[in-house]
């Protein structure tokens, strides 16, 4: 390969060395990924503040949770479909641009219909920004470094639950629940010109829109030593999205399978866990800052857990990894519920239930768009988080009917183990059915798939 041999956009990005520029529109995407993350959460913040303000009962926050996901579902469905046709950059603009407005006027809301209401318009943005970042982040990083690129994405998300967590127990009881919502809908607004004027678009689309000078100025800021071949682009490009049928093809429909009950599972845990922690521990005597720091810890775990099991996935294999990891997970969140009423000890099993069950969740989702081939991956990750997303509006739901049954503080935290033992379980079975017994000769776009799944290159 010579510096003056003409390459298409997608080779380009892979051979080329890393840039500023690059590192640069990673950085932003991040950003997103945290506002996106303290917006998400931020309910489960205020929920306690929120049934002492209006006296209501705990277990009707199960629609308003599971409004705000079911709007995410919705809203990555649809902006990720429209930014195919319009544009990656203007979609997550437009995202950004809704859960802010939605998240401003959440203050003045004054009933459980309204708030369900804003908190659903909130989840379509905050839920059609999600498909917008994580494609731009991908497509400018290169294939041998893309799996970790999601990786850090999904850090994101948690560490902007992180800092909501703590500038919530500072701001709810020195301004009230309203402040929350506030800040998180004024930041994406003063950062909004930022990411209007750095962000690229997706390199991809400018090729199907024909934008060549665009592109040419965008590579000579990534100070790539290669030239573009636009006649080199691959004609998947210009074609449309394959079958959701191709998904489940021989040697791919059951690692399909067992990817989507892992998400599901492990999705429903991690909702259950961020939005009933507050409220439960504060109806069990503990203060809402308390309940708030509960929550904090359980993020910050899981970004640990994320970076600690990506490390362990290159030499170990991501299935053998992710499953003990969620094995250990059920018993430290099924813990929980022995916390009583120390703030110290329900924070430090709170942070080890966030390191073995929402760590391994987001290197899940490495695995999901490692095991998918070149022209399947964006179909096989989109449609996983999709079902991943009906797990995540399910576990809400659920912990509001065990409320409302009267089940106990110990027992509800039991379930939440079981749902964590059964994820273990799911991706073991992925390891052992599917990822141990891919055939030798296997096509190159899978040589990224065997690296992480089985920690050895074949």
């Amino acid at each position: 390969m010579t510096d003056n041999q003409g390459l298409n956009l997608e080779a380009i990005v892979d051979a080329s060395p890393v840039s500023r520029y690059q590192i640069g529109v990673l950085v932003l995407c991040a950003l997103v990924a945290m506002l996106d993350g303290f917006d998400t959460q931020s309910i489960a913040f205020v929920a306690p503040a929120i049934t002492q303000a209006w006296g209501i009962e705990p277990a009707l926050f199960g629609p308003v949770f599971g409004a705000g996901l079911l709007g995410g579902l919705l809203g990555g469905v649809a902006f990720g479909h429209m930014g195919d046709r319009f544009g990656r950059k203007p979609l997550l603009i437009v995202a950004i641009v809704i859960f802010s407005m939605a998240s401003l006027l959440t203050p003045w809301v004054g009933s459980m219909k309204w708030l369900i209401a804003a908190r659903f318009i909130t989840g379509v943005g905050l839920g059609g920004a999600l498909p917008g970042f994580i494609a731009l982040a991908s497509e400018y990083s290169p294939a041998r470094l893309r799996p970790g690129t999601v990786a850090v994405m999904f850090c994101g998300f948690p560490l902007g639950a992180v800092m909501g967590g703590i500038v919530s127990a500072k701001l709810i009881p020195a301004y009230g629940w309203q402040a929350v919502f506030l800040l998180g809908g004024a930041l994406p607004l003063v950062l909004l010109p930022v990411f209007v004027a750095k962000l690229p678009e997706s390199l991809q689309f400018l090729a199907v829109r024909e934008r060549s000078a665009v592109i040419l100025r965008i590579l000579a800021r990534m100070g790539s030593p290669y030239t573009w071949d636009a006649t080199a682009e691959p004609m998947r490009h210009k074609q449309a999205t394959l079958s959701f049928i191709k998904l489940f093809a021989p040697g791919t429909a059951l690692g399909t399978l067992l990817l989507w009950v892992t998400l599901f599972l492990s999705l429903l845990l991690s909702y259950f866990l961020i939005n009933w922690i507050p409220i439960v521990v504060n109806r069990n005597g503990l203060s809402v800052q308390s309940a708030v720091h509960a929550v904090t810890m359980l993020n910050l775990g899981g970004i640990v857990g994320c970076l600690l099991f990506g490390r362990l996935i290159v030499r170990f294999g991501a299935a053998r990894v992710i499953s003990i990891a969620f094995a250990c997970g059920a018993a430290a969140v099924a813990s929980i519920g022995l916390a009583g009423g120390s703030s110290l000890l329900l924070c430090t099993v709170t942070f080890f239930a966030g390191l073995f069950s929402l760590g391994p969740q987001m290197c899940t989702v490495a695995l999901c768009s490692a095991f998918y081939q070149t022209f399947l991956r964006a179909t096989g990750v989109g449609c996983a988080l999709g079902v991943g997303r009906m797990g995540a509006i399910t576990g809400p739901l659920v912990g509001g009917l065990l409320l409302a049954a009267g089940v106990s503080f110990l027992n509800l935290f039991l379930f939440a183990g079981a749902i964590c033992a059964g994820a273990a379980i799911s991706v073991g079975l992925l390891g052992v059915l599917v990822l141990n017994r891919r055939p030798i000769n296997e096509p190159p776009e899978h040589k990224a798939a065997v690296v992480i799944s089985n920690g050895m290159t074949r």
